[in-house]
Protein backbone atom coordinates (compact mmCIF):
# COMPACT_ATOMS: atom_id res chain seq x y z
CA UNK A 1 0.00 0.00 0.00
CA UNK A 2 3.25 2.32 0.94
CA UNK A 3 4.66 1.66 -2.36
CA UNK A 4 1.58 2.05 -4.26
CA UNK A 5 0.96 5.63 -2.68
CA UNK A 6 4.66 6.87 -3.42
CA UNK A 7 4.53 5.99 -7.12
CA UNK A 8 0.94 7.76 -7.55
CA UNK A 9 2.74 10.87 -5.92
CA UNK A 10 6.26 10.28 -7.75
CA UNK A 11 3.74 10.66 -10.80
CA UNK A 12 3.80 13.75 -12.93
CA UNK A 13 0.11 15.75 -12.58
CA UNK A 14 -2.26 15.44 -15.41
CA UNK A 15 -1.95 18.73 -18.12
CA UNK A 16 -4.56 21.06 -19.22
CA UNK A 17 -6.25 21.45 -21.44
CA UNK A 18 -4.48 24.73 -22.37
CA UNK A 19 -1.36 23.47 -22.24
CA UNK A 20 -2.01 20.49 -24.23
CA UNK A 21 -3.53 22.36 -27.12
CA UNK A 22 -0.37 25.01 -26.94
CA UNK A 23 2.00 21.72 -27.28
CA UNK A 24 0.36 20.33 -30.00
CA UNK A 25 1.30 20.54 -34.18
CA UNK A 26 -1.49 22.77 -34.70
CA UNK A 27 -0.52 25.47 -31.13
CA UNK A 28 3.70 24.90 -32.34
CA UNK A 29 2.54 25.69 -35.97
CA UNK A 30 -0.07 29.32 -34.81
CA UNK A 31 2.89 30.23 -31.90
CA UNK A 32 5.69 30.20 -35.22
CA UNK A 33 2.94 32.00 -37.40
CA UNK A 34 2.31 34.70 -35.01
CA UNK A 35 6.51 34.98 -34.54
CA UNK A 36 6.83 35.45 -38.22
CA UNK A 37 4.38 38.48 -38.35
CA UNK A 38 5.32 39.88 -35.34
CA UNK A 39 8.85 39.89 -36.90
CA UNK A 40 7.98 41.55 -39.95
CA UNK A 41 6.15 44.14 -38.86
CA UNK A 42 9.27 44.71 -36.52
CA UNK A 43 11.13 45.31 -39.45
CA UNK A 44 8.20 47.65 -41.35
CA UNK A 45 8.58 49.55 -38.58
CA UNK A 46 12.04 50.23 -38.46
CA UNK A 47 12.56 49.93 -42.53
CA UNK A 48 10.23 53.10 -42.46
CA UNK A 49 12.01 54.95 -39.82
CA UNK A 50 15.27 54.38 -41.20
CA UNK A 51 14.10 55.37 -44.78
CA UNK A 52 11.61 57.82 -44.51
CA UNK A 53 11.38 58.65 -48.18
CA UNK A 54 10.90 55.28 -49.28
CA UNK A 55 7.93 54.47 -46.53
CA UNK A 56 6.20 57.47 -48.04
CA UNK A 57 6.71 56.36 -51.72
CA UNK A 58 5.28 53.35 -50.73
CA UNK A 59 2.03 54.04 -49.05
CA UNK A 60 1.28 56.74 -51.23
CA UNK A 61 1.23 54.41 -53.89
CA UNK A 62 -0.56 51.66 -51.70
CA UNK A 63 -3.25 54.53 -50.80
CA UNK A 64 -3.11 55.42 -54.64
CA UNK A 65 -4.22 51.92 -55.44
CA UNK A 66 -6.68 51.13 -52.93
CA UNK A 67 -8.51 54.93 -53.83
CA UNK A 68 -8.38 53.78 -57.88
CA UNK A 69 -9.58 50.54 -56.39
CA UNK A 70 -13.14 52.00 -54.49
CA UNK A 71 -13.71 54.76 -57.15
CA UNK A 72 -13.28 52.58 -59.68
CA UNK A 73 -16.74 52.89 -62.68
CA UNK A 74 -18.97 50.13 -62.92
CA UNK A 75 -21.23 49.35 -65.96
CA UNK A 76 -24.28 50.93 -65.02
CA UNK A 77 -22.45 53.99 -64.36
CA UNK A 78 -21.43 53.80 -68.22
CA UNK A 79 -24.59 52.97 -68.97
CA UNK A 80 -25.73 55.93 -67.29
CA UNK A 81 -23.07 58.39 -68.97
CA UNK A 82 -23.75 56.66 -72.20
CA UNK A 83 -27.55 58.10 -71.98
CA UNK A 84 -26.68 61.46 -70.93
CA UNK A 85 -24.19 61.91 -73.94
CA UNK A 86 -26.83 60.89 -76.19
CA UNK A 87 -29.79 62.92 -75.08
CA UNK A 88 -27.21 65.89 -75.19
CA UNK A 89 -26.69 65.28 -79.06
CA UNK A 90 -30.26 65.21 -79.38
CA UNK A 91 -30.63 68.33 -78.05
CA UNK A 92 -28.95 69.87 -80.93
CA UNK A 93 -29.78 70.47 -84.96
CA UNK A 94 -27.79 67.30 -86.61
CA UNK A 95 -25.72 70.72 -88.22
CA UNK A 96 -24.58 71.33 -85.34
CA UNK A 97 -23.67 68.24 -83.79
CA UNK A 98 -20.18 67.47 -83.97
CA UNK A 99 -19.42 64.37 -86.74
CA UNK A 100 -16.97 62.64 -84.36
CA UNK A 101 -18.72 62.84 -81.12
CA UNK A 102 -22.18 61.86 -82.77
CA UNK A 103 -20.95 59.09 -84.73
CA UNK A 104 -19.43 57.48 -82.07
CA UNK A 105 -22.13 57.85 -79.52
CA UNK A 106 -24.64 56.70 -82.05
CA UNK A 107 -22.33 53.54 -82.73
CA UNK A 108 -22.06 52.71 -79.00
CA UNK A 109 -25.79 53.32 -78.71
CA UNK A 110 -26.41 50.81 -81.32
CA UNK A 111 -23.98 47.85 -79.69
CA UNK A 112 -25.62 48.61 -76.49
CA UNK A 113 -29.39 47.92 -78.28
CA UNK A 114 -28.22 44.90 -79.31
CA UNK A 115 -26.88 43.31 -76.30
CA UNK A 116 -22.98 42.55 -77.57
CA UNK A 117 -21.64 45.38 -74.92
CA UNK A 118 -19.31 43.68 -72.03
CA UNK A 119 -17.63 45.11 -68.96
CA UNK A 120 -14.25 43.57 -67.34
CA UNK A 121 -12.73 44.58 -64.23
CA UNK A 122 -9.23 44.73 -64.05
CA UNK A 123 -8.69 45.58 -60.63
CA UNK A 124 -7.92 49.67 -60.45
CA UNK A 125 -9.81 50.06 -63.57
CA UNK A 126 -12.66 49.09 -65.68
CA UNK A 127 -13.15 48.02 -69.67
CA UNK A 128 -16.22 48.02 -71.57
CA UNK A 129 -15.28 46.64 -74.82
CA UNK A 130 -18.24 44.46 -77.93
CA UNK A 131 -18.60 40.98 -78.85
CA UNK A 132 -20.30 39.82 -82.07
CA UNK A 133 -23.11 38.18 -80.53
CA UNK A 134 -25.71 38.53 -77.22
CA UNK A 135 -25.42 36.18 -75.04
CA UNK A 136 -28.71 35.07 -75.43
CA UNK A 137 -28.28 34.76 -78.81
CA UNK A 138 -28.90 30.67 -79.83
CA UNK A 139 -27.24 30.59 -82.63
CA UNK A 140 -24.59 27.72 -83.29
CA UNK A 141 -21.91 30.86 -83.75
CA UNK A 142 -22.75 32.80 -80.32
CA UNK A 143 -23.05 29.55 -78.37
CA UNK A 144 -19.83 27.53 -79.44
CA UNK A 145 -16.81 28.60 -77.12
CA UNK A 146 -14.69 27.85 -79.89
CA UNK A 147 -15.78 30.72 -81.75
CA UNK A 148 -15.55 32.92 -78.88
CA UNK A 149 -13.28 36.46 -79.03
CA UNK A 150 -10.19 36.07 -78.57
CA UNK A 151 -7.97 37.63 -75.49
CA UNK A 152 -5.71 38.68 -77.95
CA UNK A 153 -8.41 40.56 -80.35
CA UNK A 154 -9.71 42.56 -76.73
CA UNK A 155 -7.43 45.73 -77.26
CA UNK A 156 -8.67 46.00 -80.91
CA UNK A 157 -12.39 45.89 -79.21
CA UNK A 158 -12.45 48.04 -76.45
CA UNK A 159 -14.93 50.88 -76.52
CA UNK A 160 -13.74 52.80 -72.92
CA UNK A 161 -11.29 52.55 -69.97
CA UNK A 162 -13.24 53.57 -67.00
CA UNK A 163 -10.61 54.80 -64.27
CA UNK A 164 -10.85 57.19 -60.93
CA UNK A 165 -14.57 57.13 -61.47
CA UNK A 166 -14.47 58.52 -64.99
CA UNK A 167 -14.88 57.34 -68.71
CA UNK A 168 -12.09 58.55 -70.53
CA UNK A 169 -12.86 57.91 -73.82
CA UNK A 170 -16.21 58.97 -74.11
CA UNK A 171 -15.49 61.91 -72.36
CA UNK A 172 -12.60 63.10 -74.79
CA UNK A 173 -14.81 61.80 -77.72
CA UNK A 174 -17.59 64.74 -76.45
CA UNK A 175 -14.77 67.37 -76.62
CA UNK A 176 -16.62 69.77 -78.35
CA UNK A 177 -19.85 68.40 -79.06
CA UNK A 178 -21.57 71.55 -80.31
CA UNK A 179 -19.07 72.48 -82.76
CA UNK A 180 -19.44 70.97 -86.15
CA UNK A 181 -16.48 70.89 -88.34
CA UNK A 182 -17.64 70.36 -91.57
CA UNK A 183 -19.25 73.81 -91.34
CA UNK A 184 -16.04 75.78 -91.64
CA UNK A 185 -14.15 73.14 -94.74
CA UNK A 186 -15.23 75.50 -97.26
CA UNK A 187 -13.57 78.40 -95.76
CA UNK A 188 -10.29 79.26 -96.54
CA UNK A 189 -6.99 78.27 -94.61
CA UNK A 190 -6.72 81.61 -92.81
CA UNK A 191 -9.84 81.66 -91.41
CA UNK A 192 -10.47 77.61 -90.28
CA UNK A 193 -7.78 78.83 -87.81
CA UNK A 194 -8.43 80.98 -84.54
CA UNK A 195 -5.15 81.78 -82.57
CA UNK A 196 -5.49 83.22 -78.92
CA UNK A 197 -6.08 86.59 -78.31
CA UNK A 198 -2.46 88.75 -77.36
CA UNK A 199 -2.24 89.91 -73.99
CA UNK A 200 -2.52 93.72 -75.35
CA UNK A 201 -5.71 92.42 -76.66
CA UNK A 202 -7.50 90.64 -73.99
CA UNK A 203 -6.27 94.13 -71.54
CA UNK A 204 -8.03 96.49 -74.44
CA UNK A 205 -10.50 94.19 -73.95
CA UNK A 206 -10.96 94.25 -70.10
CA UNK A 207 -10.95 98.03 -70.32
CA UNK A 208 -13.58 98.48 -72.45
CA UNK A 209 -15.67 95.90 -70.43
CA UNK A 210 -15.46 98.27 -67.12
CA UNK A 211 -15.47 101.61 -69.58
CA UNK A 212 -19.14 100.50 -70.23
CA UNK A 213 -20.26 100.05 -67.05
CA UNK A 214 -19.60 104.09 -66.00
CA UNK A 215 -22.48 106.47 -65.89
CA UNK A 216 -22.35 108.41 -68.67
CA UNK A 217 -21.15 112.05 -68.11
CA UNK A 218 -20.80 113.84 -72.09
CA UNK A 219 -24.88 114.11 -72.24
CA UNK A 220 -24.65 116.21 -68.69
CA UNK A 221 -22.39 118.34 -69.72
CA UNK A 222 -23.28 118.73 -73.36
CA UNK A 223 -26.85 119.59 -71.23
CA UNK A 224 -25.45 121.73 -69.02
CA UNK A 225 -23.65 123.71 -72.31
CA UNK A 226 -26.69 124.27 -73.40
CA UNK A 227 -28.54 126.05 -70.80
CA UNK A 228 -25.82 128.41 -70.22
CA UNK A 229 -25.74 129.18 -74.04
CA UNK A 230 -29.88 129.59 -73.92
CA UNK A 231 -29.50 131.82 -70.30
CA UNK A 232 -27.42 133.83 -72.69
CA UNK A 233 -29.52 134.46 -75.51
CA UNK A 234 -32.32 135.12 -73.26
CA UNK A 235 -30.06 137.98 -71.61
CA UNK A 236 -29.36 139.75 -74.61
CA UNK A 237 -32.58 139.64 -75.92
CA UNK A 238 -34.14 141.44 -72.63
CA UNK A 239 -31.13 144.00 -72.80
CA UNK A 240 -32.21 144.28 -76.48
CA UNK A 241 -35.76 144.74 -75.64
CA UNK A 242 -34.98 147.54 -73.00
CA UNK A 243 -32.47 149.31 -75.31
CA UNK A 244 -35.67 149.20 -77.76
CA UNK A 245 -37.98 150.75 -75.32
CA UNK A 246 -35.53 153.69 -74.22
CA UNK A 247 -34.79 155.01 -77.44
CA UNK A 248 -38.59 155.13 -78.10
CA UNK A 249 -39.30 157.08 -75.07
Amino acid sequence: MFCAAAETAAAPATKSRWEALKSSKAGVWCRSLLSDYKEACKEIVVGAWEHPVKASVYVSLLGGAWACFHTKPDYSSFDAVLLERSNQLSLLSPWNRNGTSDGHVQSVVKLRNEGRLRHASLGILSLVYYTDYDPDNTLYEAQCSNLSVRWRELPQRVLDVGFAGRWWMLNSKMQDYDVNDDEFKHLPSHMQVTSPPSVQEVERNERLHKESWLALTGLDEEMETNVGVRKEESVSEESQMKEVKQEQV
